[in-house]
């Protein structure tokens, strides 16, 4: 059982939800050879200021997949128009295929508070799919499981209705390089749309080399301040002289609604 190969399901709502919030992880994991797929449950064919429809989606696809390139890992985007995720029958049915289908040890999704439709219903169809891919009389053609994935909630900092409060906070010093290299690839959000909606396109670099810098210690900054907030979570787990030196964590919460995660297995479920 130590020698398994876990599989890892990510489900975010757009093309590089995934990268930001569990880009470090899924690199780790990946690292020690685990198998793990990034799913983007909408075609992000709306996040952008001068690019719409069939050509954004187009460009959106192709730059999750260079992205998921760089750590070898699996990407998937749906055909569901950005922000127009709905939590109807049908859509539920999809999710609960593609997670029989994976058969995920541990899957990585939004939490169901959140800024975004899109962020809130990515997180309840996979609640909602919880329960279901174990049940036989539901979607009879695609096998039920016969276990229930552990489901993460990945770190937000939403306070309302509940605050994110971390099962889990990792380490990823040591990948944020690989990770950064990850989201350069996603150049319409983090050198375009992301600026433009912000109101600093003005201070984007021209160059690539330039970009990348820019884009690194932003994330540099973004992730020290998960690393900050759970900074007595990071001690615990490594330890005091480890843990109060991490600079950049990603942290993520177990969700009831799946499988449980004992505390012995910790280890074994997160083995870095």
């Amino acid at each position: 059982m130590a020698d398994k190969r876990l599989r890892v399901l990510m489900i975010g709502a757009h093309p590089d939800d995934c990268e930001f919030r569990t880009g470090g992880i899924g690199i780790k994991y990946r690292q020690l050879g685990h198998e793990v797929a990034f799913v983007s449950v909408t075609n992000g064919n709306a996040g952008h200021h001068e690019a719409s429809g069939h050509r954004l989606a187009q460009i959106r696809r192709r730059e999750a997949a260079d992205a998921c390139a760089v750590a070898g890992i699996e990407s998937r985007v749906l055909d569901i128009d950005d922000g127009k995720l709905e939590t109807d029958l049908r859509t539920r049915e999809r999710i609960i295929k593609l997670i029989r289908v994976y058969k995920p040890d541990l899957i990585f999704t939004h939490r169901p508070n959140d800024y975004h439709p899109d962020h809130r219903n990515t997180a309840v169809l996979v609640q909602d799919s919880a329960y279901a891919i174990i049940v036989p009389a539901i979607c009879p053609l695609t096998p039920a499981l016969d276990y229930r994935p552990i489901v993460l909630y990945m770190h937000d900092d939403f306070r309302k209705p509940a605050v994110f409060e971390p099962s889990v906070v990792v380490d990823i010093d040591d990948v944020m390089p690989l990770k950064t290299q990850m989201l350069h690839r996603h150049a319409s959000q983090l050198y375009e749309w992301l600026p433009w909606t912000s109101g600093t396109l003005s201070s984007v670099p021209a160059g690539e080399a330039e970009r990348l810098e820019w884009l690194g210690e932003r994330m540099r900054r973004r992730d020290g301040h998960t690393a900050e907030r759970f900074r007595q979570q990071l001690v615990e787990r490594y330890g005091e002289e480890r843990g109060s030196r991490v600079q950049c964590a990603e942290a993520f919460e177990v969700s009831e609604y799946g499988g449980s995660l004992p505390a012995e297995r910790m280890s074994f479920y997160f083995p870095f």
